[in-house]
């Protein structure tokens, strides 16, 4: 594990562990919930990540079932910066109701979405 971080705020838990995997880091946010509680916290772990020179990032969304407008925006911002340090984001794991939401804002064409971190 390289980091973890607990955000807590009005109903929203989210644990966001930041590990190696091969030549990708990789974030697993542990909550159900990617909102306007967390999403700062998404945000600056993802530009942590890119600070550090990760060049292929995976954000594990496994466990993630809702995601409001901050949370599609800490997305963004996490796949610009890394686009400007020719870096790689990955969406993994995404469940049918957030992919739902993806697709209604045609999100899926934007973000690279594979079906699980093993499969990158």
């Amino acid at each position: 594990m390289i980091s973890g971080l607990d955000c807590e705020g009005m109903g929203s838990e989210m644990e966001i562990v930041s590990e190696r995997l091969g030549d990708a880091v990789v974030l697993r946010l542990g909550g159900d919930r990617l909102d306007a509680q967390v999403s700062p916290s998404v945000r600056n772990q993802i530009i942590e990540a890119l600070d550090q020179g990760c060049k292929h990032l995976i954000v594990d969304l496994s466990q993630v079932s809702f995601i409001d407008s901050s949370g599609l925006g800490a997305l963004i911002s996490g796949l610009k910066n890394s686009s400007i340090r020719s870096a790689r984001l990955v969406l993994a794991g995404v469940q049918p109701r957030v992919r739902g939401l993806f697709e209604l804002t045609r999100l899926e064409k934007v973000f690279e979405i594979i079906p699980a971190v093993d499969q990158r």
